[in-house]
């Protein structure tokens, strides 16, 4: 096993194991390994990933991933596959790097959870051959976005395709977690109560 695929391996153990990954992840991210050689970096540059101070206060888009990461490891037992989930919650803006822009003075960082899908492969293709569980992982970066969308009546919602690629369980779960990621007040029934309402709306969509 060369030494990409070792620390791949262990990312994973820290991932379904700790309480707090970001603790490992934060040192991780100190490394000369994790900062630069692909596809680690892919990550790493994460950290140079500005996002709007108004809906992110915790900065950068790195920081916004370990909080989503510890929140996701606190509740991973409620998801059908702990596994695909942490990834997931690992991964869900990768595609943030690629797709940010100061737009009339607005960061933002539209479709980039279509460019997560791609990214998401793309890493785990380079690890595993278990095409199940790329799919699966790649398939909750794509969705991720869809508790908003579905909530606030965007356009961009698109509930049945959605249920063909993933559980919208499993979506809720993991668009908890994406909204309780920042550095701000937040009220927890509220937010419980918009993944409940986001899963009812999507069960009950044919």
């Amino acid at each position: 096993m060369d030494e990409k695929t070792a620390l791949f391996h262990e990312i994973e153990e820290h991932l379904l194991k700790d309480s707090k990954p970001s603790l490992y992840l934060s040192e991780l991210n100190k490394t000369e390994l994790f900062r630069s050689a692909y596809p680690f970096s892919m990550l790493s540059r994460l950290e140079r990933v500005e996002q709007s101070p108004k809906h992110h206060p915790e900065g950068h888009v790195w920081n916004h991933t370990l909080l989503v990461v510890d929140n996701a490891a606190q509740v991973k037992g409620q998801s059908e596959d702990a596994r695909v989930f942490m990834w997931a919650a690992l991964l869900h803006d990768i595609g943030k790097a690629t797709t940010t822009k100061l737009r009339r003075g607005r960061i933002t960082s539209y479709d980039h959870d279509k460019e997560g899908e791609k990214l998401a492969r793309d890493f785990l293709g380079c690890f595993t051959q278990d095409e199940d569980f790329i799919y699966k992982v790649s398939k909750m970066v794509r969705w991720h976005m869809q508790i908003l969308f579905v909530t606030n009546k965007l356009p961009f919602a698109d509930i049945p395709q959605m249920k063909k690629e993933v559980d919208v369980k499993e979506i809720g779960l993991l668009g908890l977690c994406d909204r309780m990621g920042r550095k701000m007040e937040q009220d927890v029934e509220k937010e419980l109560e918009v993944m409940h309402h986001f899963i009812q709306v999507c069960e009950a969509s044919t």
